[in-house]
């Protein structure tokens, strides 16, 4: 069994709204349902075997007020009251606070020390590892593309940039307004062909091993568990790697803050959490997965509805 919940977003700040200005967002207060979450993660029994946070943990206005590492600080000891590990994805929000050679050295870098479970690239925040006998993790970086937290002079910006203008024409490169593929935007981002072929040779492993393998991302890579634009750039490229194998049984992903689901024609279950964020202080956005030979059950609390997900 094991948590998830997704764009946490806090701030210390008043509440504000999206970018449309329709939905509320309420900062401060999503750090005291966290903290709800926490404390019944922890009171779980049998206990849970880890949290899946699954990306934008603090808000983006972090950095323009000086506070990016007080509110990372304060959410990581939240979630470090768990005894479990947590698994986190980096999402936009990370990136715009802090730049991805210091997210390395920070606790959101969950990627293990040593070993070659993760790309060549230290900096590729993906990686595997396997929970429970027969059950793999795989945490997808789905910024490897990204123009968001890199040097302008890198090569790794240069190429998503000269991506990003060939297909956003707006000058606001955040703005899907009149774009035929929407999904390239500036807040979105893609993974990298090397993280790619590592991804194959994973999913190749538990193939051989007959593992079922659950993925997590920030990004959603499938358009009908999107709004068409919170999407990964070339999210077609890692449904062929998954949609190759047979041992991946479900996709995790967060950026959508009000959430969807689907089951694609391989079988694959891509669920989309709802946000924190957006939740209202007297609910709550957060679940619990239970991993069975042939199903999963979400047990969601408040925003996410509970989900049974067959294999």
């Amino acid at each position: 069994a094991f948590g998830v919940i997704a764009d946490i977003q806090f701030a210390d700040a008043e509440d504000g709204h999206d970018f449309g200005g329709c939905r509320r967002r309420y900062y401060r207060h999503s750090l005291r349902l966290l903290r709800e979450a926490v404390r019944e993660w922890a009171g779980e029994s049998p206990p849970i075997d880890c949290v899946l946070q699954l990306g934008d943990s603090i808000d983006g206005q972090n950095a323009r007020r000086g506070e990016a590492e007080s509110a990372l600080q304060q959410v990581l000891e939240v979630l470090g009251q768990l005894s479990v590990p947590v698994h986190h994805a980096w999402g936009n929000h990370e990136l715009y606070n802090f730049s991805r050679a210091r997210l390395v050295h920070t606790g959101l870098y969950s990627r293990p020390a040593g070993g070659s479970d993760g790309p060549a690239d230290r900096e590729c925040h993906a990686y595997h590892c396997s929970p429970a006998p027969r059950l793999r993790l795989v945490v997808l970086d789905s910024y490897d593309t990204s123009t968001l937290g890199t040097e302008p002079g890198s090569p790794r910006y240069q190429e998503s940039l000269r991506l990003l203008r060939e297909k956003n024409h707006n000058d606001d490169l955040n703005s899907p307004e009149g774009l035929k593929e929407p999904r390239f935007v500036a807040f979105n981002g893609g993974f990298s062909q090397a993280q790619l072929d590592w991804f194959d040779e994973v999913l190749k492993f538990s193939d051989e091993n007959q593992e079922k393998v659950i993925v997590m991302a920030h990004v959603p890579i499938h358009p009908c568990a999107s709004n068409g634009v919170c999407l990964a750039w070339n999210y077609e490229a890692a449904l062929s790697v998954i949609h190759a194998h047979g041992c991946v049984v479900c996709v995790l992903a967060g950026h959508l803050h009000y959430g969807a689901y689907c089951l694609d024609s391989h079988g694959v279950h891509h669920l989309t959490v709802e946000g924190l964020i957006e939740t209202p202080p007297d609910s709550n956005a957060f679940g619990t997965i239970y991993v069975y030979e042939d199903k999963m059950v979400l047990k969601g609390r408040g925003r996410i509805p509970d989900r049974v997900m067959q294999f």
